[in-house]
């Protein structure tokens, strides 16, 4: 079973007023009658404005609990999608293989077919991220964060192959990175669901002020 559940899992300006009164009181023979207001002038009651409407939306109140399961789960994509960067590192620790179990169905069904990641990349931007009117904010962002680590991938993959040495040090070299971008979306994948699940906004590195700025 875990050797199944890895398989499944490692396939690929401002305006400036002018002062008048200081002309007024300077110019030559001319006399400026500056009334006192009398009790007959009727006075006028300034009303303070009503206080702004805040536009955060994020988790400036309760998070309702199918918006932290909707954001959470947006999270596995990217996760999925990436997870045959570590291929080396689960054949150096085969407990990660039972850490990974449980995401077994998931990777099935991400894996079912080829055009399934695709789909669920145009699924979270256009049905998700861009839907402003049946999701809140909350679940936007970090839907939109999920889907700016999942293009991120696009490197590492690049990387992959057109720099894949058979030994030596640039082998290992290889080995490092690969494991690398799997622990980051790895811990991507258990900080940003665990957060959303307890309704806090989890702000990823390098991924996070790119989603900020996509989203309304």
């Amino acid at each position: 079973m875990a050797s199944a559940v890895s398989l499944l899992l490692l396939s690929p300006p401002r305006h400036l007023h002018r002062d008048v009164t200081s002309r007024l009181l300077s110019t030559p023979h001319r006399r400026v009658l500056l009334a006192a207001p009398t009790s007959a002038t009727p006075r006028r009651l300034l009303a303070a404005p009503p206080p702004r409407a805040s536009n955060n939306n994020d988790n400036s109140g309760a998070v309702e609990a199918p918006d932290r399961l909707v954001a959470a789960v947006a999270y596995l994509y990217p996760f999925l999608d990436g997870a045959h960067h570590g291929r080396f590192l689960l054949a150096q620790f085969p407990f990660f293989n039972a850490l990974l179990r449980p995401l077994g169905p998931a990777a099935r069904l991400f894996h079912s077919s080829p055009l399934t990641p695709f789909l669920l990349f145009l699924t979270l931007y256009f049905a998700v991220v861009r839907n402003q009117q049946a999701f809140s904010r909350f679940v936007r962002f970090n839907a939109m964060q999920a889907v700016v680590l999942d293009v991120l991938l696009i490197f590492p993959d690049l990387l992959a192959q057109s720099f894949a040495p058979s030994g030596g040090v640039g082998f290992e070299v290889f080995q490092s990175m690969e494991s690398t971008v799997f622990l980051f979306l790895l811990v991507s994948l258990v900080y940003g669901s665990g957060a959303c699940l307890l309704g806090k906004t989890p702000r990823l590195p390098i991924v996070a002020d790119a989603a900020e700025r996509q989203v309304m």
